[in-house]
């Protein structure tokens, strides 16, 4: 029985092998490969390879080796098409009718990915010519050279509407096969010839996942017109299936480098110059639900989530709740985006131009959990004095939660919001009432405003005597003093930069200041305090300054004031970090044993033992001595 190439591939795409053959090994992690004991003979020691980023098996024992198809038929002892059969149930993929048409349906695409691939090589030749000069200089102004032109492919498409169809048809390509592929359009009028569809732009190829030339992406040189524009649907393409960059990535992720969704070619190219080879952009539109799926895919095992990276303007930032929008009803189990904010008035290209990469590593250091941008949708820019205000909230929050599809992943989310909102409006009972009813030793805190440098009041208890034992202050308390050391301290900020985006912050206006500081650290970092202030007070948070920076939050943490040393400072925030971060921890840890009791996985273990270390590893300046 024979199948069409073009399904038996679909197959292999959307099965990494490492899912099938862990369904039936124990497989470990080994670098980028998993190892297991070879299922086809006897060994000890395991020298079973499986490589999902080049899509097979391999034992160095018994010389085993083949597809994701070759290691069902050999371990379930089945035949080509039962193998064939079994996978595509598993895939949700329809087994499709064996005919002739098939066979030449695929022989067909074949001749058009050789027209495509015919069209690079004619585009890449252009940009050297005379012809080409402007779009060779465009690319030198963007910082290109040969070896970047070259790598990407990148050409020019001349402004003669003819060149191109006389240059292929010369190779012996057919007209037809030109404008099935879209390189050339038919005009209206009879009696004319094709013209170019791509005129006047520097051209940038788009592959498929095995990196096969399938499209084009076009930008306008001068003159008028669409400033970009991209190959129209085709047998080959469909534009809102594939990522520019894509096969690239594929390598990038099972390597372990963060995959980075950004807007454009030149944001990819740019990102993947200076070491993120994972980068990749949606084709001209906003990413779709496939292209999220694609994203996901790319990650074996599901251990790592892409991060959609978005302008830091308005206009970025609705751009990235649409996006959230979008992936919400696709969650499911260890599968999620993180959401990064660039600089207002840069993208990735001009940031790591300006600035350096380390810019662009703080940004990503920075990336918030989808959680915290759903959270950011709701709260931002609104004030909760009241109680419609707050059930407002909740009722918001919770037709957000409503789209997710995942049962399990919805009610975690519920969870979650219900725990910030408690943490955000719950107060306590009156001081009063505190003072009379509560456990021994719990006591009052002046609050009226201290100047810096005054000396930090003593904390009395009830009766009016000294307080013998502070208690412990509770996790909205950690982090002002936590907020309030960083702006008096910003040092510090760039040591603890990546943990401050780890962390959970459930009030919405600390969560602003946190928002405020990261922006600061990343677009003035050697700034001081007074500039710092001057700039949270630019984004309406100077009511929020002016209370965390108030007597009631120093009376708990004397070194968060500013007159204390840097070295006192990173001492204090050390002991203010650990339990905030070592929370967030705790939850992921206790969910992750949960599932280690109902997958008892290598996969499951191994996330126990490491949320396990970062417990007491994580936290800048953090030591274990409790």
């Amino acid at each position: 029985m024979a199948f069409p190439p073009a399904f038996l591939e679909e197959l292999r795409a959307r099965l990494p092998l490492s899912d099938v053959v862990g369904k039936r090994l124990r497989l470990v992690r080994a670098g980028r490969e998993f190892q297991a004991p070879c299922p086809f003979h006897n060994e000890k020691s395991p020298s079973f390879t499986v490589n999902d980023a080049k899509g097979f098996f391999h034992c160095f024992g018994c010389g085993a080796h083949g597809d994701v198809i070759g290691f069902v038929m050999r371990h379930d002892h089945l035949t080509f098409p039962e193998a064939v059969e079994q996978l595509a149930g598993v895939a949700n993929l329809p087994v499709p009718r064996t005919a002739p048409e098939d066979r030449q349906r695929y022989e067909h695409q074949k001749s058009l990915h050789e027209v495509v691939e015919a069209a690079a090589r004619w585009f890449e030749h252009q940009v050297r010519l005379p012809a080409g000069a402007a779009a060779l200089a465009y690319l030198r102004r963007r910082g290109l050279d040969d070896e970047a032109l070259a790598t990407f492919r990148l050409g020019y498409a001349p402004a003669d509407g003819g060149g191109l169809r006389m240059a292929l048809e010369r190779e012996g390509f057919a007209v037809k096969d030109m404008l099935e592929t879209g390189l050339v359009k038919q005009p209206a009028e009879g009696g004319r010839a094709p013209f170019s569809f791509f005129r006047h732009r520097v051209m940038f190829p788009v592959a498929d996942r095995r990196g096969r030339v399938v499209a084009f992406g076009g930008r306008l040189i001068e003159g008028e017109g669409p400033k970009y524009i991209n190959t129209g649907e085709t047998p080959l393409f469909h534009k809102g299936h594939l990522l520019y960059g894509l096969s690239r990535a594929r390598q990038a992720a099972a390597e372990g480098k963060p995959v980075v969704v950004v807007e454009g070619y030149m944001d990819v190219i740019a990102l993947v110059r200076a070491g993120y080879p994972g980068a990749v952009a949606p084709l001209g539109t906003a990413m779709t639900e496939t292209q999220i799926e694609t994203a996901w895919k790319l990650y074996p095992g599901r251990e790592r989530f892409p991060i959609l990276c978005f302008d830091g303007d308005n206009a970025g930032r609705r751009a990235a709740y649409r996006a959230v929008e979008r992936v919400l009803p696709l969650l499911q189990p260890d599968q999620s985006v993180r959401v990064a904010f660039l600089p207002t008035g840069e993208d990735p290209d001009s940031l790591i131009r300006g600035r350096g990469v380390a810019a662009f590593e703080s940004v990503l250091a920075a990336a918030r959990s989808l959680v915290d941008v759903v959270w950011d949708m709701e709260t931002e820019g609104r004030g909760f004095e009241t109680p419609e205000s707050k059930a407002g909230l909740e009722a918001a929050l919770n037709a957000r939660v409503d789209h997710i599809a995942d049962r399990a992943v919805q009610n975690f989310y519920r969870d979650e919001m219900r725990r910030r909102l408690r943490e955000a409006f719950w107060r306590g009972p009156p001081r009063a009432a505190a003072a009379q009813s509560g456990p021994p030793g719990a006591g009052r805190y002046p609050s009226r405003p201290l100047r810096p440098g005054a000396p930090r009041p003593k904390p009395v208890a009830a009766t009016g005597g000294p307080l013998q034992r502070v208690p412990r202050p509770p996790a909205v308390v950690r982090q002002r003093i936590l907020l309030a050391t960083l702006i008096n301290h910003p040092e510090l900020l760039d040591e603890y930069l990546e943990s401050l985006a780890d962390i959970d912050i459930s009030c919405p206006d600390l969560g602003a200041l946190r928002r405020g500081l990261i922006a600061f650290a990343t677009d003035e970092p050697d700034a001081g305090t007074a500039v710092l202030c001057q700039r949270l007070r630019e984004r309406g948070l100077g009511q929020v300054l002016d209370d965390l920076l108030s007597g009631t939050t120093y009376v708990h943490a004397g070194f968060a004031l500013p007159g204390s040393d840097s070295e006192t400072a990173r001492r204090g925030l050390a002991g203010v970090f650990a339990p905030l971060y070592n929370a967030r921890i705790g939850r992921e840890l206790q969910e992750a044993g949960r599932q280690l009791g109902e997958h008892g996985s290598a996969q499951n273990l191994s996330r126990v033992l490491v949320l396990s270390r970062e417990l007491k590893t994580s936290v800048p300046g953090f030591d274990d001595q409790d």
